[in-house]
C-alpha cells in the first residue's frame, strides 16, 4: 500500500514505523474472513482492512475524527487477522500507533476518559483485592453489566508448595488474578511442583503493561515494564547465588504475548533494551511447558478425577503467541477428553483485557457466540489459559469454566 506520509510523521519513529506496516498491505482482504468484529457487524470500517484505510488517512493529513476513534476502539486487538494476512502485516503494532495518533487528536468524552482512567489505576491497584470483596458483598444490587464483571466468590487458593527444586521458573502473578482467581497461580506452583519444578514470584513485579498500553496509556505500560525487568533482574543474572532461572512463565496468555514484546516496546530505551530483549527471550506460556512435564506428571494424575474438557483457546494464545492446538493435544495425551468447537475456534470471545467494560454489546454478543459453540460439546468443564476469558464465559453459563491447569491439579491432588 503505497503511502504519503504527512510531514507531521515524516521522519518520526512512529511515522516510520507505521509506514513500513502499510507498505506491506496489499488490500486483500482475507483479514475480514477472520475479524470477529467485521463478521458481527458487517462494517468495512470495523475490519482491519477498513481500519487500516482509517488509519493511513490520518497519517497522511486527513483530520482524525470521532469516528475515527469509535473504529478503533472496536478494535479486539485480537490479532487474528495478522494470522490470516499473506502478506504478514503486523497489525497489532500499527493499530497501537494509529490509536494514538488518534487519541492526541480527538478529545474523549469526560465519561470515557474517568472509565478509562478508572481502570488503569483500579485494576492495577494493591487495593483491587479490597474492592473485589466490596464487590462482592453487594453484587445482588449491582446493575447486571458491572454484575457480571464482580464473579462470585472464587475457589480458595489452597497451599503453595514448600519444597526447594534445583529446577526453577519464575511466575508473573498478574494484577487482577490473584484477587479474581487465586487458585490459577498455586495450582500452576502445585503442578510444576509435582514435576521437579520450583516456583519463585519477585517482590515488585506487578501488571504486564498490557493495561495501560492497550487504554492509551504506553508510556505508562513502559513504566510496567521496567518495573517489572527491575524485579527479575536480579534472579536472572545470578546474583543470589541460587540455581539459574530457566524460564519465565506466563499463566495468563495475556501477558504472555505483552511480556514476549518488551524486547520491542522497550528497544529505544538504552538503559533496558537488552536486559528487556533477554526477558522476552525467557518467556514461556505455561503450556510451552506442558511437553516436558506429561511423562512426569501422567503416571501421577487420577483418572477418576479427570473431566471432559472443551478448550477455548484465547486470541493471545493462539494468534498473539502463535501456539495453536499444543495444550489440547497435551492434554490428551495426559489422558484427558478435550474437545474443540469445529467452527468459529480462531474468533475472539469478546473478553479482550478491559474490551468488555468499553464496549460491552459487542463483548457480550461475542461471548454469546462463543459459547453456542463450546455448549454442544456437551463437556463438564470449559478449559481456558487467560483469566479475562474466563470471567468472561463463565458471566454466560452455568457450566464451571476453569483455568486448564486447574483442572490437572485437581487431577493430580485427585491421586493423592
Amino acid at each position: 500500500m503505497q503511502t504519503a506520509l504527512a510531514p507531521a510523521f515524516k521522519g518520526t519513529p512512529a511515522g516510520e514505523a507505521a509506514e513500513a506496516i502499510l507498505r506491506k498491505c496489499v488490500h486483500c482482504g482475507f483479514c475480514t474472513a477472520t475479524c470477529p468484529t467485521y463478521q458481527l457487524l458487517g462494517d468495512e470500517l470495523d475490519g482491519p482492512r477498513g481500519r487500516i484505510y482509517l488509519m493511513k488517512q490520518v497519517l497522511e493529513g486527513a483530520a482524525a475524527t470521532r469516528s475515527t476513534q469509535l473504529h478503533l476502539d472496536r478494535c479486539l486487538t485480537c490479532r487474528s487477522c495478522e494470522t490470516t494476512c499473506p502478506s504478514g502485516v503486523d497489525y497489532g503494532n500499527l493499530l497501537d500507533i494509529g490509536r494514538r495518533v488518534v487519541d492526541e487528536r480527538v478529545v474523549r468524552p469526560l465519561a470515557e476518559r474517568l472509565l478509562r482512567k478508572a481502570l488503569t489505576a483500579g485494576l492495577t491497584s494493591p487495593l483491587f483485592g479490597a474492592a473485589l470483596r466490596l464487590g462482592r458483598l453487594v453484587r445482588p444490587l449491582l446493575p447486571a453489566a458491572l454484575r457480571n464483571k464482580v464473579p462470585e466468590r472464587p475457589a480458595a487458593a489452597g497451599r503453595w508448595p514448600a519444597h526447594t527444586h534445583p529446577r526453577k521458573v519464575l511466575l508473573l502473578a498478574g494484577c487482577v488474578q490473584p484477587a479474581m482467581m487465586p487458585n490459577v497461580n498455586a495450582a500452576t506452583a502445585r503442578v510444576l511442583d509435582a514435576a521437579g519444578i520450583e516456583t519463585v514470584v519477585a517482590a515488585g513485579a506487578g501488571c504486564c503493561g498490557a493495561l495501560r498500553t492497550h487504554l492509551g496509556d504506553p508510556e505508562g505500560g513502559r513504566a510496567d515494564m521496567r518495573r517489572n525487568v527491575d524485579a527479575w533482574w536480579p534472579l536472572l543474572a545470578g546474583s543470589t547465588g541460587q540455581p539459574p532461572i530457566e524460564a519465565i512463565v506466563m499463566n495468563a496468555s495475556g501477558c504472555g504475548v505483552m511480556v514476549k514484546d518488551y524486547g520491542h516496546a522497550l528497544a529505544d530505551d538504552p538503559a533496558y533494551a537488552a536486559r528487556a530483549a533477554r526477558i522476552a527471550a525467557l518467556t514461556r506460556d505455561l503450556g510451552e511447558l506442558l511437553p516436558g512435564l506429561v511423562p512426569l506428571l501422567k503416571p501421577l494424575l487420577d483418572a477418576a478425577a479427570m473431566r471432559r474438557l472443551a478448550f477455548h483457546a484465547p486470541c493471545s494464545l493462539q494468534h498473539g503467541q502463535r501456539l495453536r492446538g499444543g495444550i489440547e493435544a497435551q492434554l490428551r495425551l495426559l489422558g484427558f477428553e478435550v474437545a474443540v468447537a469445529a467452527a468459529e475456534g480462531h474468533l475472539c470471545c469478546g473478553s479482550a483485557g478491559a474490551y468488555s467494560v468499553l464496549q460491552p454489546q459487542v463483548a457480550y454478543a461475542l461471548r454469546d457466540r462463543k459459547l453456542a459453540q463450546l455448549e454442544p460439546l456437551a463437556a463438564e468443564v470449559i478449559a481456558s489459559a487467560n483469566v479475562g476469558c474466563i470471567g468472561h464465559l463463565q458471566s454466560g453459563t452455568a457450566t464451571p469454566v476453569r483455568h486448564w491447569v486447574e483442572v490437572l491439579d485437581a487431577a493430580l491432588a485427585g491421586s493423592g
